[in-house]
């Protein structure tokens, strides 16, 4: 297969507008051209992209798929455009990172205000995202640095473990039972309706804590953010456990959050690929890094 680049961007297009005419009007070029495109798109995959007969073009289930790994690919081919066309004697670019929602992302932000000091033509990219879809953007090359609550799998990058320790907390409202308490013990959960986060590693360290009293937990929502978790505890439908983090949990005294006895804490790890060849910027990033936090 020998599809082009330009012949991806024109599929997505169409994909975004659910229209030739008006997609091929964005491009600068003729219907008929960008029609005879998709086609030669079609037969090259051997499946059909569009699902034709209604005003509006609407995606196959291979179009689906297809406009989500062309949208990666775009976005990995304008963010190695500008990389290259950087100035290799000024550090300028940009600098991407994918973060949870962590007490960590406090200290990459003291890093990244001290590095703009140093040099300010340099944007960063920051993206919100759970630890295994920051290990799959970093897989990918559409981040160039991640932060991860541990445990993780980080055996293909190389890293930086933050002194500041990840803190595991119950989320519920000011009027729930558990909040006249000062920590909440494993027992004090059994039978209470509980969210739970979604991640598996996440839910290893947390049965380890709850020991016996895990298999009696009563679990009715798995969460990847405490910020969602937090809107479910909102509106009293359980307990969430979640990492303190930055408590950025909604409105003043709507969630209030009480520690686990015994403590629960992790670490967090900033992570980018082994051996990749980074942008100035990042690469100039990376060497802060270390420097500041290390």
């Amino acid at each position: 297969m020998k599809t082009e680049l330009r012949v991806l961007r024109y599929f997505l297009a169409v994909a975004r507008e659910g229209n030739i005419t008006k997609a091929a009007r964005q491009l600068y070029i003729t219907q008929p051209t960008l029609s005879r495109q998709l086609a030669h798109l079609e037969g090259e995959l051997g499946v059909a992209l569009f699902k034709r007969g209604s005003k509006k073009l609407e995606l196959t289930s291979a179009g689906l798929q297809l406009k989500r790994r062309a949208e990666e690919i775009d976005e990995l081919a304008n963010k190695t455009v500008k990389e290259v066309a950087a100035n290799e004697n000024s550090v300028a670019g940009t600098v991407s990172i994918s973060m949870g929602e962590l007490a960590g992302v406090g200290l990459v932000a003291e890093a990244i205000a001290s590095f703009k000091k140093l040099y300010p033509a340099v944007v960063f990219d920051i993206v919100t995202a759970t630890a295994d879809v920051v290990k799959e953007q970093l897989e990918k090359g559409l981040t160039d640095i991640g932060l991860m609550l541990e445990p993780a799998d980080i055996g293909s990058f190389d890293s930086l473990r933050l002194r500041q320790k990840e803190t595991w907390v119950v989320l519920m409202r000011p009027d729930a039972p558990l909040a006249s308490l000062e920590a909440v013990r494993p027992a004090d959960l059994c039978a209470l309706p509980v969210i739970m986060p979604r991640r598996a590693d996440a839910q290893s360290a947390l049965a380890a804590w709850f020991g016996p009293f895990y298999k009696d937990l009563n679990v009715g929502f798995t969460s990847n953010f405490s910020n969602n978790a937090a809107a479910l505890v909102r509106q009293g439908l359980g307990y969430a456990i979640a990492i303190g983090g930055l408590k950025g949990w909604g409105e003043a005294g709507s969630i209030v959050s009480r520690p686990l006895e015994p403590p629960l804490e992790a670490s967090s790890v900033l992570v980018w690929k082994k051996g990749l060849p980074f942008s100035h910027a990042a690469a100039r990033f990376i060497q802060h890094l270390q420097t500041t936090l290390g």
